[in-house]
């Protein structure tokens, strides 16, 4: 009964989030084995072809971890920001925000 109470407190915008992110993960894994497998088919297999597929390869667990520390950094820069009403904090989250967005 305590693990329901947990889950029943989280931010439902960060569920959201969190579920958003793992269906584009699960869509870029499924378009990358479907262009693989269509070039194996059409026996079309070359360092050409594969290059842009492994742009679509799922992240590295280094990536998510580096994803993670910058949400999170994004997190408490808001909170300061909101509490010392800095400009300097506020541009800080706005540019960590767009080289995450990069990421996805």
């Amino acid at each position: 009964m305590k693990d329901k109470s947990k889950l029943m407190k989280l931010d439902k915008k960060d569920i959201a989030n969190v579920i958003s992110t793992s269906v584009r993960e699960l869509q870029q894994g499924i378009d990358t084995h479907c262009c693989l497998a269509a070039s194996i088919l059409g026996e079309d297999v070359n360092e050409h072809n594969l290059l842009p597929l492994l742009d679509l390869c799922p992240k590295r667990s280094r990536e998510r971890r580096l994803e993670k520390a910058i949400k999170e950094a994004i997190d408490v820069i808001e909170e300061s920001r909101k509490a010392f009403k800095s400009k300097t904090l506020e541009a800080l989250r706005k540019k960590l925000t767009s080289v995450l967005v990069g990421i996805d």
